[in-house]
């Protein structure tokens, strides 16, 4: 399979985005996590040729836009991605998240249809394996406490996507949460 690999700068560190010929959004990764994104890549579709490319505009201008406080303007981005059949449907859920809100892992599995407590792990683990960064917003997923819990790119990232979307999981009263459209 071959996808095309381009280097975007953002406020957060340099970013790697994958994307194949129909110009949707594979991977976007950041550059200091080179060798996930190689894993994700192998575990997802085997063998790949990335070539190096310069970004689509159509994907570059919207993330650009995003940093510069536009923070709907990404949530149309095309993406396609392979995985198991929980972690697609994760996914997807996540990219239902609004802007400004975030929702737990619990809350996220309940919706999802899971009844058992602990499916909150196995969201938590898809969300950990998600292979797009920002634009499925995983960031927007944290405990049911509102502690952040983890980021496969680093909490302070996490911490500064919550606020740029001014979804501060410390604000008084708690975190805004999230009830997911159609589920």
């Amino acid at each position: 399979m071959q996808l095309f690999l381009s280097h975007l700068e953002s406020p957060l560190g340099d970013l790697l985005l994958v994307s194949d010929a129909q110009q949707n959004i594979r991977a976007l990764e950041f550059a200091d996590h080179k060798a996930r994104l190689h894993r994700l890549l192998r575990e997802h579709y085997g063998s790949t040729e990335l070539v190096d490319a310069p970004a689509p505009d159509e994907i570059a201008q919207p993330l650009a836009r995003y940093f510069s406080g536009e923070l709907d303007v990404i949530k149309s981005l095309p993406t396609a991605t392979a995985g198991t059949d929980l972690q697609r449907r994760v996914w997807a859920a996540l990219r239902l998240i609004p802007v400004g809100a975030s929702t737990t892992y619990g809350k996220l599995a309940k919706e999802l249809g899971f009844d058992d407590p602990r499916a909150a792990i196995d969201i938590g683990a898809a969300n950990g394996a998600n292979p797009i960064a920002i634009v499925v917003p995983c960031h927007r997923v944290i405990a049911s406490n509102g502690d952040l819990k983890g980021y496969a790119w680093g909490l302070h990232r996490k911490r500064w996507l919550l606020e740029h979307e001014k979804a501060t999981p410390a604000s008084p009263g708690g975190p805004q949460t999230a009830t997911l459209p159609g589920f």
